[in-house]
Parts: C-alpha cells; structure tokens; sequence
C-alpha cells in the first residue's frame, strides 16, 4: 500500500502559501508509516516547531491499474474518506529555498492520520462533496470537491501514466485554505457534510 498525496491543488491554498497554480498535477508519497488509524494520537515530533493540518478528501483504490484513461477512471476507487497531511512547514520552507525534495517534511511517522471511508455510492455527485475540519469545535478549514483544480478521474488518469495503481492504495487528493499550526492536546475532527469520519488528538 502507498499513500500518492497532491499538491496545490486548490487555488486559494496555492495563493496563501505564495505558490504558483499548477498546470498537471504535483504529486509526491508517503510511506505507510506515516498512516495513523482508528483515532490514535498524532504524536508532536521534536525536530519540528510548526507542524501544519492539512485536510483532505482521500480516494481509497480498488484495482489494479496503470495508463488509466480519464474516463475509465471512476471504475478505479468505490471509497472516499478524510485525511490529514501532516506538513512541518518549518523545514518545508528549508527544502524550498534550497530546491531539495519535501519528503523531511511530509513523510515522517504519523504525518497521514486517515479516518472511516464511505462508499461513493452514498454520494450523488462525487463533484460536489463538501468537508471541513474543526480544531477544539471550531471549523478552521471547509472546502468541497468543486473547487479541485484537477478532478478526481484526472488524478487517477495522471497519476497512473507513472506509478501503477494497486487495490488499497490512498490518494490524498490535496488541500483548501486555512492550513495552519497544530499544538499538543488539540482535538482534530473531520467532516464530510455532517458525518463525522476522523477523530483523534495531537499528544
């Protein structure tokens, strides 16, 4: 199992951190240790000062493939959930300026806490799916499948013309606004319109 998360895939997210808007998709991975389930804690690393909560619809793959066209795409995920795509900024922001890869930055141990996954079926335009994260109840971020610079099916197509696709693999398909710091004991909840999909602390 891999985890392929998207990059600026939002235009309000791609304008606060200053960053162009892509014209394909950037794409990098995590290893599965970076997974946290079933409302663990997320354990505040120590080489870090400004670790960052980034919410996201997460697609869950249920075949194989590799060179997918758009269209067939749909055929290629039957689950969506939420996740969160722990970034140390502080040391991002160090890759950044010296042109280096973000791994340090988004690959660490618990850096993808994933919640409970429904199945596409439950969903009548998987065009419009709205989400939003609370931070100790107060909504910090909210966004909405509509507002993806690249859609889903494309992602999928783009993604497998380089890394082949496998049943169980999750792709994080990016951010909105609102990003920002997390602190031990907060309580972070995820929502896909009123369902309540993740849940759990930052220790």
């Amino acid at each position: 199992m891999k985890i392929i998360c998207i990059g600026r895939n939002y235009r309000d997210h791609a304008k606060e951190l200053n960053n162009p808007l892509p014209e394909k998709p950037v794409f990098f991975m995590k290893p599965d240790s970076s997974i946290i389930k079933n409302g663990k804690p997320f354990f505040y690393p120590d080489f870090s000062n400004e670790i960052h909560h980034e919410i996201e619809l997460v697609l869950k793959i249920s075949r194989l493939g590799k060179a997918i066209e758009e269209k067939f795409a749909y055929r290629y995920y039957n689950e969506i959930g939420l996740g969160i795509d722990f970034t140390a900024r502080d040391l991002q922001a160090e890759c950044k300026k010296k042109g280096l890869p973000w791994e340090v930055a988004k690959a660490f141990e618990g850096s993808a806490p994933i919640g409970n996954f429904l199945s596409i079926e439950q969903f009548e335009d998987m065009r419009s799916i709205d989400f939003h994260l609370d931070i100790n109840n107060k909504t910090i971020q909210e966004g909405s499948s509509a507002e993806l610079i690249f859609s889903f099916d494309h992602l999928i197509s783009y993604l497998s013309q380089f890394v082949p696709l496998k049943e169980g693999d999750l792709i994080f398909t990016g951010t909105p606004a609102g990003v920002g710091p997390v602190k031990r004991n907060d309580h972070l909840q995820g929502y896909i319109g009123q369902k309540k999909l993740l849940d759990f602390y930052v220790k």
